[in-house]
Order: structure tokens, then C-alpha cells, then sequence
């Protein structure tokens, strides 16, 4: 039985091509026995989040509720736990066009309960052939492009995109579904639209003026010079023949052909606006970039944890050592027994720690040595860990370690001076989790990078193109792991993890937050782990995040909780939100635990980013 559903059925499968085409139109519209244990439609949509759902036979939580029911569709007529992903994944480029979408990449961790091993898909975006190490440099003075709005709002930060063939390649692999069905309930979501909340409403006005810097994207997102109202019907016809196209055809017809030479054409020669005020410089992004780009299957990185196994995605990510690292940092000390302060106190400085050793050694592989057999080992954590003053917090920025001489003894291993890499991921990702009746488990983590990517609509396809080359460092250094380089992948801090325990899954999480990423992720492991908190307790706990910088940001909760207690530590908090981004809070967490007799407790945020949507096959056995 298990057998069956790691093969690729054809579209004929399980509902026939007429079955399924009838599936997609009717998908998020509940009949009266589903009722019973879905959530009722409003006026036909899907706008009620559920934060946290308790069930059996497969789950699916994200950001949005149309999504995550397009999910929980799937795995109710027989898909997997990849199928559901990716149609779940399609649906979020519907209704979180500024997130994610075909125009971007990201990153995709698969648990296969059969063989009980856990695979990576590294989607990253890739850097043109082309690309020079001057990209970001304004010619006309010589200093680097500003950050926003100018460079986030260009065709040079146009990557290659990588999500199209993520999803190819999950399906091809693990899937039971084809392309085509996969994609068929959003495509039949974007036609018939959603309901515009505030967030949809509030990033738009906040994209405004880089929107308007194009010919092409107003149309779509500001039709008649104003953002669509809240209760409001979205639509997107163009993404769903898009969506219809490529089921037909396959990702091939995104990567060559009319589509590959739209998108290489546009970055090479951005629809400026006349009235703009922005540079928008142009890429150099080809057809041939397209045509050769190619996902990328890596190991995942694993970590021991208290006795649970820790698997993560490795670089490009630095998601997987960063938040291994600092997890095998905190293993040196019984948080347990600590008080709250002083158990935070020694995950903010293990944090700070690992940041260090993520700006100096990781970056693409393929470009750079990433010593990660050094950054994930205990002996190496022991030395990290020495530093700690068990009362007093660093100074940071801290210098990262000596990978090249390391004994695991204090006094050790010191490398100096200490730098902290600027920051200029963005905090709008999107996040998924699914498991399904037979064990499977994706966590997968995909996003545009700004919110709204490079504010480029690709006309008559109805999706956004990223800006995920900002991820490089602006500035060309050769001795920095991030440098511009063609063809190399930007560091990323997508930071999808599965847990195991005895060989089962116990926790798969992950989240959008750019650079916070890594420290949501490793709090609400502490969380759950260290501090014995409830799945929900875990995702919905206040957050701060320490990433090696002379102050921590943190939500304004976690200053009002803890910041009396952590200041005679000397820890700095300041709320978060930073030059390039007005977010208040830190990340927007998705995951699902996995309890006894197929017991699973789904999870996504109940305020953070308007709320989350986590929905389980069966409420009962």
C-alpha cells in the first residue's frame, strides 16, 4: 500500500483528468458533510484560520486558510504529503503573491516513512552567467545602489528562478500526483479569486510606489491607482492559464522557450515607468540561465539534540549549520534547570555565536569551502560554548571560531576580530508543513524575497519575479563566503527542520523571517524541547532574536516579559523591525507535531501575519 504512493501516477490516477478538473473547481467549496468538520466558507471563500487543529490521518498548516484547504483537499483524495505541498505551494503564489510564487525559490525537506530517511531539494535562485562583481554598484556615482527601494526594485536582482523546478522535481521523486493535477485546485483558485484581507491590503499600499515604478505590475496589484479593498474578490485569471499551461505542458515550457525569453527579456530591460523616480536598473538575466538552471539534491544536515535527531537543509541554506550549531552550543548547558532568564540568556549568546561562524565560513559550496562537518560537531560546540559568561552577556559583534584548530578545550580556538554580516534579508517568506496517513512529512520553505520580490509582474503569466540576489553581499570582498559570483546560489536563512526521536518523527516546523529565521526556528525548538512547552505554547511564545549584532531585536511582548530580567545580563532589546522593514514582529511560524497512534497536533500562528490556518484530515480516529 505504502509502495504506491511513492510512484508517480499518471493523470488519469485516482479521480481520472475529469475527476480532477472537477476536484479544482469545487475544492474550497465544503458540501454538508464536510462540514462537520471543516470550517464554514464565507459567501464561498475560505477566510476562517484555525491556529491549531488535533486529528489523525494527515494535516497541512500554512499562512493562509484557501491554501492549506487546498492541501487538505489533496491528501483527503489520496495525495501524499508531497502532492499536498505542492499544491498547497501553488495555491500560497494565489493568495501570497508577494511571498512566494513561481518567480522565486526556496528550499524543500522531505521525511520518507518508508525508508525513514529525510531528503533536501535546494531551489535556490542562481546568479546569471553574466552577473559582475559590481553588480550592485551605481555607475553613474560609483557607491552601491540604496538598498530599498532602488535595488529591491530592479532587474539586477533578478535570480534565476528555482521554485518551477522544485516542484517539478518533488513530484517526479516522492509524488503521486502530475504537474497538472498538482497544480489544477489553484489554478481554479485564481480564477475564481479570494478575499482580500488587510494584509493583502496593507502590503500592497506598502509596495506602492515600487509597484508604480513599472508599466506592467500596476494592473494587476493597484487597478485604478489604489490597492484592492479589503472583502474584496482578487483574481487572477493570467496565473491560472499559466498554472493550466505548464500542468499541460511541464516546467520545461517555464524554463524555455516563450516564458524563459519573457523573463530573461524583462530583467534585461525593465518596464520602467515614465514617471517613476526610481533608478530601476537593469539585469542580466538570459534565456540561457533559464534553460540551465537545475535543482539540487543535498544531504541534509544533522545535529543530536537531548537525545532527538535535528535534520536540516544545508547550504546554499545556512539554515541547517546555524541552527544546528547553536542547538549543539545549548546542549552544553541543563536549560532545563534554569530559570527563564538565564535560560534565555544562554540561547541568545549561542545564537550570537553561531551567527558569527555563518558570516565568516558558509555560502554556496559549490563556490566556497563550508567546513560544515566543523560548524555541526559537539567538539567544536564545546569550544563555542566555553565563551558563555554564565552572568554576563557578549559585546557583540563576537569573531567567529577557528575552524582550522579546534580541541574542544576553553581557551581555544579564538579567531578575531569579530564582524557581524549585514542583514539584508527580508522578513516575507512563506512556510508550509504537511504530513499525510502513510508518514510522509514536507516542511518547505519558498519566498520572492521582498515583499512583492523585485516588484516585476511578468505580463499575460500573472506572477512576480524576486529580488533574492540582494541576499549577496553588496560589497565585493574575495575573503567573504557571500560574495557576488556567477552562477552561485546567495546564502539563504530558509531554515526548514524535521525532528526525529527513535527513528520517528516528533517535530517538523519551519518559517518565513529572513535572518530570523534561524533564531524562530531554534526558539521554538528550546522551547518545546528546553522549556516544556505545548506545540502551541512553542509557536505562540514572544521571540527575540540575537544574530551576533550590538543589540537584540525582540517583539514587544518579549521586551514586556523579559526584559527587566535580562538586563542585568546586559542583553540590549530593541523592538523589532529594522531600516528594511517596518515589522513588528518576528517570523510566522507553521508546524506539526507528531504524538502516539498517529495522534498529530497541527500548528501556524494565532496573530502574527494576520494568523495561520492548521487543518488535520480527521479530528477523530
Amino acid at each position: 500500500m505504502k509502495r504506491s504512493h511513492t510512484r508517480r501516477l499518471s493523470t488519469l490516477g485516482v479521480l481520472g483528468t475529469v475527476g480532477a478538473t472537477a476536484l479544482a473547481g469545487v475544492a474550497l467549496v465544503a458540501s454538508p458533510a464536510q462540514a462537520r468538520h471543516d470550517p464554514p466558507p464565507t459567501t464561498g471563500y475560505y477566510t476562517t484560520k484555525i491556529p491549531t487543529s488535533r486529528g489523525f490521518g494527515g494535516a497541512v498548516t500554512s499562512v493562509d486558510p484557501e491554501a492549506s484547504r487546498v492541501g487538505l483537499r489533496v491528501l483527503k483524495h489520496g495525495g501524499n504529503a508531497v502532492d499536498a505541498a505542492v499544491a498547497t505551494a501553488a495555491a500560497l503564489g494565489v493568495t501570497e503573491p508577494y511571498s512566494s510564487g513561481l518567480g522565486g525559490g526556496g528550499y524543500f525537506v522531505y521525511y520518507d516513512a518508508r525508508s525513514g530517511r529525510v531528503h533536501t531539494i535546494d531551489g535556490r535562485e542562481t546568479a546569471p552567467r553574466s552577473m559582475p562583481r559590481d553588480a550592485f554598484i551605481d555607475p553613474s556615482t560609483g557607491a552601491p545602489y540604496n538598498f530599498t527601494p532602488e535595488l529591491v526594485t530592479s532587474g539586477v536582482s533578478v535570480g534565476t528562478p528555482g521554485t518551477p523546478a522544485t516542484w517539478s522535481r518533488a513530484l517526479r521523486q516522492w509524488g503521486t500526483y502530475d504537474l497538472g493535477k498538482a497544480l489544477a485546485p489553484a489554478a481554479a483558485l485564481a480564477q475564481r479569486g479570494f478575499v482580500v484581507d488587510d494584509t493583502f491590503r496593507q502590503q500592497t499600499l506598502d509596495n506602492r510606489t515600487r509597484f508604480q515604478a513599472y508599466t506592467t505590475t500596476p494592473r494587476l496589484f493597484l487597478p485604478g491607482g489604489d490597492a484592492p479593498k479589503v472583502g474584496s474578490v482578487f483574481r487572477n485569471p493570467a496565473l491560472a492559464r499559466t498554472y493550466r499551461m505548464l500542468g499541460r505542458k511541464g516546467m520545461r515550457a517555464f524554463y524555455h522557450g516563450p516564458i524563459a525569453a519573457q523573463i530573461a527579456s524583462l530583467v534585461r530591460h525593465p518596464p520602467k515607468s515614465p514617471t517613476t523616480t526610481l533608478p530601476v536598473p537593469s539585469g542580466y538575466l538570459t534565456a540561457r540561465d533559464l534553460g540551465r538552471y537545475h535543482t539540487i539534491g543535498r544531504r541534509p544536515t544533522r545535529v543530536g539534540y537531548r537525545g532527538y535527531q535535528v535534520y536540516g537543509m544545508a547550504p546554499s541554506s545556512s539554515g541547517g549549520s546555524t541552527v544546528g550549531e547553536a542547538l549543539n552550543i545549548m546542549e552544553r548547558f541543563p536549560l532545563r534547570r534554569m530559570d527563564p532568564a538565564a535560560a534565555l540568556h544562554h540561547y541568545l549568546e549561542a545564537t550570537a555565536l553561531a551567527f558569527a561562524d555563518r558570516a565568516a565560513y558558509v555560502g554556496d559550496p559549490k563556490f566556497v569551502h563550508v567546513p560544515l562537518r566543523t560548524l555541526l560537531s559537539d567538539r567544536y560546540a564545546a569550544q563555542r560554548a566555553c565563551l558563555i559568561n554564565e552572568k554576563k552577556a557578549f559585546t557583540p559583534p563576537v569573531p567567529a571560531g577557528d575552524v582550522t584548530d579546534h580541541s574542544g578545550r576553553c581557551g581555544d580556538g579564538s579567531a578575531a576580530p569579530g564582524r557581524a554580516a549585514r542583514d539584508t534579508e527580508n522578513v516575507e517568506t512563506s512556510n508550509l508543513t504537511v504530513a499525510d496517513r502513510w508518514g510522509n512529512i514536507v516542511e518547505y520553505t519558498l519566498t520572492i524575497e521582498q515583499t512583492g520580490g523585485s516588484g516585476m509582474l511578468v505580463p499575460g503569466r500573472g506572477f512576480l519575479l524576486n529580488n533574492e540576489l540582494t541576499d549577496f553581499s553588496a560589497i565585493y570582498d574575495p575573503k567573504d563566503p557571500n560574495r557576488i559570483q556567477a552562477l552561485k546560489r546567495p546564502r539563504s536563512s530558509i531554515s526548514p527542520t524535521i525532528i526525529l526521536r527513535h527513528g520517528r518523527p516528533f517535530l517538523a516546523l519551519g518559517s518565513p523571517g529572513g535572518s530570523t529565521i534561524i533564531t524562530t526556528v531554534t526558539q521554538m525548538i528550546f522551547n518545546r524541547i528546553d522549556r516544556g512547552m505545548s506545540l502551541p505554547q512553542a509557536i505562540a511564545e514572544p521571540r527575540a532574536s540575537q544574530r551576533n549584532t550590538p543589540t537584540a531585536s525582540a517583539e514587544q511582548p518579549f521586551i514586556d516579559e523579559y526584559g527587566a530580567l535580562l538586563t542585568p545580563y546586559g542583553h540590549k532589546l530593541v523592538p523589532a523591525g529594522d531600516a528594511f522593514t517596518s515589522a513588528a514582529e518576528i517570523g510566522a511560524a507553521t508546524a506539526i507535531g507528531f504524538g502516539r497512534h498517529g495522534h498529530l497536533t497541527a500548528v501556524a500562528e494565532p496573530t502574527r501575519r494576520g494568523g495561520g490556518s492548521a487543518l488535520v484530515v480527521h479530528r477523530t480516529r
